[in-house]
């Protein structure tokens, strides 16, 4: 394993970045939950109930 490893070193890098991207994306996306979470209770508790 290790033999393989130093001699595709490019593979490892590759595994790296995208494991990094990956990373980053579930990231963005549960952030982008909460957010839209956030701004929804905050739209109805601003908002007077229509009369």
């Amino acid at each position: 394993m290790y033999e393989f490893l130093t001699q595709h070193s490019l593979y490892v890098v590759l595994i790296i970045a995208l494991t990094v991207w990956l990373g980053i994306a579930y990231y963005l996306m549960r952030l982008e939950r909460i957010v839209t979470k956030y701004e929804q209770s905050s739209s109805h508790s601003t908002n007077p109930p229509p009369e």
